[in-house]
């Protein structure tokens, strides 16, 4: 296993898993600016390392993140603190534009920016009792970071709105309910079943289409049906050129786990 830790976010890779943990612990993880550039840049480093292929974001102690540190929110309303990054957004998001699945282990309080960041994740795991919660209305502020696209897409219109609108705070249970989230485990359990996941996308399924499938669902989900269905027959048809197909079904009639090629981009 390999390791760094700088400043207060966490890397670590564990075989083909990488894990990025948010470690503020004076601070319950709240995030400042140089933690989301670290993040960006630590899922960008993963996205691109060939030994990577799969990663699992989560936070220690209680907490995965409650957003934003409130002490700069004050600096900037009071005028002491410069405003974010316009492009800012590409930290934050940056789960949804990397080539490889990211994780989301949910261990905690999830709110604001941390909630953005769960969002931007391509699957959610959280522990039995954890409180999420948007947040921004109840900060006189608005739905940041692409999250009004986001959050209607995983969980619909009518709730992402009541979510967005109330600020209210709701537990894992109902975010499962809502379809935010794919399972709710026993809190002791979470990292294991997350890691187990990420592990089973890196020995079964091809790199390179996973990065190809998300960049469909980013990018279909504007276009419509016939639009869609075009632009995934180009994408079958060269596929069929790629050695993942041949290796894919030659694991499959061998009875063996694939022995797919890592995947850098094209």
């Amino acid at each position: 296993m390999t390791q760094s830790n700088l400043d207060t976010v966490r890397f670590a890779v564990d075989g083909t898993v990488a894990t990025i943990t948010f470690d503020k612990p004076e601070r319950g993880n709240a995030m400042d600016q140089q933690m989301q550039v670290r993040y960006g840049e630590l899922l960008g480093e993963a996205s691109a390392d060939p030994g990577v292929r799969a990663v699992v974001v989560t936070g220690s102690g209680r907490s995965f993140c409650p957003g934003a540190d409130l002490g700069l929110l004050a600096g900037i309303s009071a005028g002491t603190a410069a405003p974010p990054e316009h492009e800012g957004f590409r930290n934050v998001l940056a789960a949804a534009y990397a080539d490889v699945p990211v994780v989301a282990a949910i261990n905690g309080g999830c709110a604001g920016l941390g909630f953005v960041i769960a969002c931007a994740a391509d699957v959610r795991f959280a522990a039995a009792g954890a409180k999420f919660t948007t947040a921004f209305a109840r900060r006189g502020l608005i739905a940041e970071y692409g999250v009004a696209k986001l959050l209607p897409e995983l969980v619909g219109r009518g709730r992402a709105l009541d979510l967005l609108l109330s600020g209210r705070t709701f537990t894992a249970e109902q975010a499962h309910e809502y379809g935010l989230v794919q399972e709710v485990v026993p809190p002791e359990k979470l990292s294991s079943r997350a890691h187990a996941y990420a592990a089973e996308l890196a020995a079964y399924s091809a790199p390179r289409s996973m990065a190809l499938i998300k960049r469909q669902v980013r990018r279909e989900a504007g276009l419509s049906l016939e639009e869609s269905a075009r632009e995934a027959t180009a994408l079958m048809h060269a596929s069929f050129t790629f050695p993942e197909l041949p290796e894919g079904l030659a694991g499959w009639n061998e009875r063996r786990p694939p022995k797919f090629p890592p995947y850098q981009g094209d």
